[in-house]
């Protein structure tokens, strides 16, 4: 059989396949209002798709656990049962395909209030939709970036209650695995990386104090989500910087660590906390950062990054680089790839029955 099409067993879950989509926002929310944060048609459209197309998990793009975690006014969130509610919708359909809904639990911290990709991405002036950003310490990501709100210690600890809070409402809206965020330059990726915490106390400094906070939300995550469930972390293994950042050591150090609070698979990407570093990008530029994972500890990984071709994928997993692969931007052209993948694989992928007469 494929790789791409082993089933996959993590707890008590087992994935059909290993062809999953990763996180990727849509910004596509009503920004204010009782619907605020909450997925609606363009949503189900767009995971209903990759669904049908045989995808064996789907991870639900960046989903804030406040209104002030949103990336973007237009982010959807998870504070309320409004928004439960309408994931209902989406986890039902994807698991009556046979796909593995999970959502990726999120704080934008200083990337907070920007405006939506295509309209520039900026920040957000001061007005009806814009709020202010928080962070380990007042640093800005960028020229033109406000500067963030330093968190107190009392912030950090409502904060970390809402990720619990977050994972109660992701269980009650249907979903089967959740993530936590901590890549791309987002809060706890701030935390983790001495490129942007500078702060002087117990979550600031030494690598200690610095993966303190990650390591309190997957403990409080961890336990409210049930022990039969899988808890997945997403992180950027490296800032691409030469000094004063996250590296690929850390990554690896903080691994075996998130293994023994009870992660089940690290999500590793890399990127986003340092706005000017030059990146080397190329198909499956990030892979080896997941495959040091996977050698160096006992923690299964999912690779991500430039994943694009049917014998790439397959050949990732046959060489023991990672357990499953992202498939990001490939997922939006071809939301069949699974499908596709195989037929040429000799893989079995769930079909919808109204398919069969034109597969």
């Amino acid at each position: 059989m494929s790789a791409l099409f082993e089933p996959y067993v993590l707890r008590e879950l087992t994935i059909p396949n290993r062809v999953w989509m990763p996180p990727m926002c849509q910004y596509s929310a009503a920004p204010e209002g009782a619907a605020a944060g909450a997925p609606h048609d363009w949503h189900f459209a767009h995971y209903a798709a990759r669904a049908t197309g045989g995808t064996g998990l789907i991870i639900v793009e960046a989903t804030a656990v406040s209104p002030e975690g949103r990336i973007s006014p237009y982010d959807l969130g998870i504070w309320n049962d409004t928004q439960v509610e309408a994931f209902r919708r989406i986890t039902g359909f994807l698991s009556a395909q046979g796909t593995v809904p999970a959502v990726q639990l999120a704080h934008a911290g200083r990337k907070a209030a920007t405006e939506r990709p295509w309209k520039g991405g900026a920040p957000i002036a001061p007005g009806a939709l814009a709020w202010q950003p928080l962070a380990p310490s007042p640093l800005p990501y960028d020229e033109g970036h406000p500067v963030p709100a330093e968190l107190t210690v009392a912030e950090i600890q409502e904060i970390v209650g809402q990720f619990a809070d977050a994972a109660r409402r992701a269980l009650d809206a249907g979903f089967e695995v959740v993530e936590i965020h901590g890549a791309h330059g987002y809060l706890l990726n701030e935390f983790l990386s001495p490129h942007s915490n500078h702060r002087t106390d117990a979550y600031g400094g030494s690598y200690e104090n610095r993966t303190r906070f990650a390591l309190e939300v997957v403990d409080a995550v961890r336990e409210v989500w049930p022990d039969s469930k899988p808890l997945f972390f997403r992180i950027s293994a490296t800032d691409w910087l030469e000094a004063d950042g996250w590296s690929a050591d850390d990554t690896v150090r903080f691994a075996a660590q998130l293994h023994e609070h009870g992660v089940d698979l690290l999500d590793v990407s890399t990127g986003g906390n340092a706005s000017d570093v030059r990146i080397p990008v190329e198909p499956g530029y990030q892979v080896p950062f997941a495959a040091r994972v996977k050698n160096e500890t006992s923690l299964p990984v999912a690779a991500v990054g430039l994943i694009t071709e049917i014998e790439q994928a397959e050949k990732i997993l046959t060489n023991g680089e990672a357990d499953a692969v992202l498939l990001g931007r490939e997922l939006l052209r071809n939301p069949s790839f699974a499908r596709l993948a195989a037929r040429e694989l000799g893989g079995d992928v769930h079909v919808p029955d109204q398919y069969h007469r034109s597969v």
